[in-house]
């Protein structure tokens, strides 16, 4: 197991503002990055300092990925940042169109 700098109230928030405001950035980061293209659902349920965890829903079952930061991270200013770069990295994988910071 990786060490986590992250407390457990900071993976708690993180977790909670993806699924609950970017679940679609989610999806499309777990489609693009994660070896998941066909998944139609998907939900992050941790992360340390070497990436992050996701179930996904391909075909109605579920399954776990993990999908490692470009980077390690050390402090969570830095998650946000990664998470933009992982989700317009899978835009273009996938083919789409990032749209503007959020």
């Amino acid at each position: 197991m990786p060490s986590n700098p992250f407390s457990p109230e900071v993976v708690a928030a993180v977790t909670g503002h993806m699924n609950g405001d970017h679940p679609e950035d989610t999806l499309i980061i777990c489609r693009g990055l994660g070896g998941r293209p066909e998944a139609t659902a998907a939900r992050m349920t941790d992360l340390d300092g070497e990436g992050g965890d996701y179930v996904v829903t391909v075909d109605g079952v579920e399954s776990t990925v993990r999908i490692p930061w470009g980077a390690p991270l050390t402090e969570r200013a830095q998650i946000r940042k990664e998470v933009v770069r992982m989700y317009r990295e899978s835009c273009l994988a996938l083919g789409l169109t990032p749209r503007g910071e959020h």
